[in-house]
This record gives structure tokens, C-alpha cells and sequence, in this order.
């Protein structure tokens, strides 16, 4: 029996990989995208989401979200000096420009209407920040009991991504990470870079992909390789010529949840703090008493990651 999802993406290169795996595995039936601002600024978003699933020639509606964080006007820190300092993904995805056109129904208001109605199973996974999930809890606190499952690509315990402390997605709108970590949502999966930076894919592996000769295979590669060479500059790997490619790995963990390894914890956000706004509160220890609130990956089985991404793209 197919799992249904909706993948909340603020496309870039990972992302890209994610809504592939999500759209053409056939486990799974991917019944929207959602986009929301984070790699890039939300129109870009919506426009590499199009590009990805008219690559794959396949018809899944994408709902724009939100523009700014939840709180904020801009990051906790500017667009363009973040960008300074180099990046993972460019603006545009190097396939072909879309063909087909976003919704025109806003994400927001898709998620509550459709989890509201909703007659079946649908997992939520998240893989940007989660601003558009806070805005649909605050729209529709009922929410939370109609989400069956949430994936979240997000955080980490012993390594940060943007500044010591802090991970990208939680960084960019830590106000509505701590609103959906504090929500109550039942059945919460963490996928943070402590997993990600296991489950490294190769410059051999992108080779394997490309040799696959599908759309898929191809683009993958392309993507793939474009994160090798940023990383090996801005943030080399324990491996080189290795990148983790983060928000594939929720889908993946979606797919055969014995793809990464952990346990559950309570998880809270720091809002506030100049060192370490962003930072995602692992209490590993129980040291505050609270009750676990999340199931946090720690680790992942990088074999059974990347076979099943070569399973997959190869099929088209």
C-alpha cells in the first residue's frame, strides 16, 4: 500500500532530489508540494519545484507559501550576507524552464483545508523552514490532531550549518520552529545534520546515477555534484568529494524508516540568544524532565540511502 505525503520545500538542490525520490518511488503517492522562503526566495522555489516535476513529466500540484519568516521582516540575519559567503544552490535549477503553472490557492491554506478533510493517512514532511507549518497551526490549531505523521529535515545536536549552534531551516525562522516543536503534534521525526552528515552520497555514486541514462538519474547526478564542489569549498566533509543531500533523507526514512537510527527527546528552539538563536535543544540527557516530544535521527545507513536513490531514478 502507497504512503501518501505532501513534501514543504524551499527548493534547491537537496530539495530537488526529495520531491524525485517522493514522486517517482512506488511506495509512496506525493499528493502536493508546498513552498515556502528559505534557500531561495519563494517565487525561486516554486519555480525549481515546477522545473523538477515537469522534468519527470509527472502532474503534482504546487501551492506558493509563505514570503518572510513567521516573526521576522528577513532572516536572523540578511539574505544577501548569507549569500556572501556562498551557497549551496543557485536561483535556478539547471533543467528546463517550467511548462506548467503554481495553484492558485496559497500553501497555507491548502495544508489546513486539507488535513481538515482529509479521510486518510497524510504524512507532512517538512524539508525549509517551517514557517508554513506554524502559519497553518495558527490558522487551524485543530491541525495538529489531523497530521498522522511529520517529518521534519531540520537541526542538529553536535554540528550547526550556518553558524556554530544553528542548522539552516531552524535558523531562518526559529519562531515557527519552536510554535511546531511546542504544538503537540503527534508522531514528530527529526532529521538533523547529525544524520544528513552520515549518509554522504559520492562523486562515484552521481556517476551510477548518471549511467542510470533517465531524466531522473541525470538531474540527481547534476544536483548531487553541484553539492560536492560547494561543499568541498565552503564545508568539506569528513569524506571528500562526498555532500550530504538532507531533505531526500526524510523521504528516504518515509520509504524504510530503518534508514536512519535514533531515539526520541524533547526538542526545543532558542529564539533569542545572539550565539545560538536557532539552535535545536536536545535534551539527550533529560536534564529538564520534559516529556520527548520527538523522535531524533542520529544516524544513518548510508548503503541503504544511496541504493535507494539509484533504485529509484532508475526507473525513469
Amino acid at each position: 500500500m502507497t504512503r501518501k505525503l505532501i513534501l514543504d520545500v524551499d527548493t534547491g538542490t537537496d530539495d530537488a532530489v526529495a520531491l524525485m525520490l517522493a514522486a517517482l518511488h512506488p511506495d509512496l503517492e506525493l499528493v502536493a508540494a508546498t513552498t515556502v522562503n528559505g534557500n531561495n526566495p519563494v517565487v525561486n522555489c516554486t519555480d525549481n519545484t515546477l522545473r523538477v516535476f515537469d522534468l519527470l513529466d509527472v502532474d503534482i500540484p504546487v501551492y506558493e507559501g509563505m514570503a518572510t519568516p513567521f516573526v521576522r521582516d528577513d532572516f536572523p540575519v540578511a539574505r544577501a550576507v548569507i549569500r556572501e559567503k556562498g551557497s549551496m544552490h543557485g536561483l535556478e535549477l539547471p533543467i528546463p524552464r517550467p511548462r506548467s503553472v503554481k495553484r492558485s490557492q496559497r500553501a497555507v491554506e491548502f495544508l489546513v483545508e486539507t488535513y481538515m478533510a482529509a479521510t486518510e493517512p497524510i504524512a507532512l514532511v517538512p524539508v525549509g523552514p517551517l514557517t508554513n507549518v506554524a502559519m497553518a497551526i495558527k490558522l487551524e490549531p485543530r491541525i495538529v490532531e489531523r497530521i498522522p505523521e511529520t517529518i521534519i529535515m531540520g537541526g542538529g545536536h553536535e554540528v550547526g550549518n550556518t553558524t556554530p549552534s544553528a542548522e539552516f531551516n531552524v535558523w531562518v525562522d526559529p519562531e515557527a520552529a519552536r510554535v511546531v516543536f511546542g504544538a503537540g503534534l503527534q508522531n514528530v521525526v527529526l532529521v538533523p545534520l547529525d544524520a544528513t552528515h552520515r549518509a554522504l552520497v559520492s562523486l562515484d555514486d552521481c556517476d551510477r546515477l548518471r549511467a542510470s541514462g533517465t531524466p531522473a538519474g541525470e538531474a540527481a547526478a547534476a544536483f548531487i555534484e553541484h553539492r560536492i564542489r560547494a561543499y568541498d569549498e565552503l564545508q568539506p566533509m569528513a569524506v571528500r568529494h562526498t555532500a550530504p543531500v538532507h531533505d531526500a533523507l526524510c523521504v528516504a526514512y518515509l520509504i524504510d524508516p530503518t534508514v536512519v537510527s535514533g531515539r526520541r527527546v524533547h526538542v526545543d528552539i532558542e529564539t533569542r540568544s545572539e550565539l545560538t538563536i536557532g539552535r535545536t535543544v536536545m535534551d539527550t540527557h533529560d536534564i529538564s524532565g520534559k516529556a520527548p516530544n520527538a523522535f531524533v535521527a542520529f544516524d544513518a545507513d548510508t548503503p541503504r540511502f544511496v541504493s535507494m536513490l539509484l533504485e529509484t531514478f532508475a526507473r525513469r
